[in-house]
């Protein structure tokens, strides 16, 4: 077997590499493990509490399935949407709401004290909450989004991507979405720590911006005066809207992978740095 020698590479060089390859599978390990503590202690809910919050959320589909049939003509398009790809889009977007609209759950750890711990961890601050993060949208996907997928037919509603491009294309793209979501969190907390805001308050506001800039309640193309389109080129239109319209067909979507991609590469060092500039202010929040 030829080593670095016969390879021509320096042994000190080769030894770094193989250093550095073992310490990301290591990370990889460490984030999958608190995925998969974060998928199970998402289970803890008793069986009432996860039917009530199901069944709220059923819910709210049909109510949305049957204002879009109302409001919307039959035939034709609104929007460059058919009235189908909307009740599509609606029922999709909640089928998979807590990937498109899930939270780190940092303003919470910076509110009791837990972010102290967070530091004593074998793993980056930003990695534990982000794994986190994917961890907790995994009981949704099994419990809520598979059986509300095939209850989809009943209501009326195709819940088919526009094709297998298009379903490929949208797991890569929720996929940046979780990372522009993760992002905006810390951004946010890292607001939160530097004007020492009520963590509440923080958390009503990025809620509510979200809902109505994401576009994941309603379409953004469907919106008055055309703002959709403007709200279409901002990082919140990345968390839901975009991946919506690649499963549904209704938008360009190596355009909007494009976005996505260019607000990850904005937004994480933004964070990155507010993080920095901020974390040693934790004290006043219980850190």
């Amino acid at each position: 077997m030829p080593n670095s020698l016969d390879l021509g590479l320096p042994v000190g060089r080769t030894s770094s590499a193989m250093a550095g390859a073992v310490d990301h599978i290591r990370a990889a390990r460490r984030h999958l493990k608190t995925m998969t503590m974060a998928a199970v202690r998402s289970l803890d809910d008793r069986g009432w509490v996860l039917a009530g919050d199901f069944g709220l959320r059923l819910l709210r589909v049909l109510l949305l399935l049957s204002l879009w049939r109302t409001v919307l003509p039959e035939t034709g398009a609104t929007s460059g949407m058919t009235r189908a790809a909307v009740l599509t889009y609606t029922l999709i977007a909640e089928a998979f709401a807590s990937q498109l609209t899930l939270g780190t759950g940092i303003e919470l750890a910076l509110t009791s004290g837990d972010i102290a711990n967070r530091f004593l961890r074998p793993a980056g601050v930003f990695g534990q909450f982000t794994a986190e993060m994917v961890g907790a949208g995994l009981r949704d996907l099994l419990l809520f989004s598979l059986p509300l997928f095939c209850l989809a037919p009943l209501l009326g509603v195709n819940p088919l991507p526009a094709g297998v491009g298009a379903a490929l294309l949208f797991a890569c793209s929720v996929a940046l979405a979780l990372l522009v979501a993760a992002a905006l969190d810390f951004i946010f907390a890292s607001i939160m720590v530097l004007l020492e805001h009520s963590v509440y308050a923080m958390m009503k506001l990025r809620t509510a911006v979200s809902a109505l800039l994401s576009g994941a309640v309603i379409p953004l193309a469907l919106m008055p005066w055309g703002i959709g389109e403007v709200f279409g080129y901002l990082p919140f239109a990345a968390l839901a809207s975009a991946p919506l319209r690649i499963y549904t067909g209704t938008g360009d979507a190596l355009l909007l992978l494009a976005l996505q991609a260019a607000w990850v590469a904005v937004l994480w060092p933004l964070a990155h740095l507010m993080w920095s500039a901020n974390r040693e202010r934790l004290v006043t929040h219980g850190g």
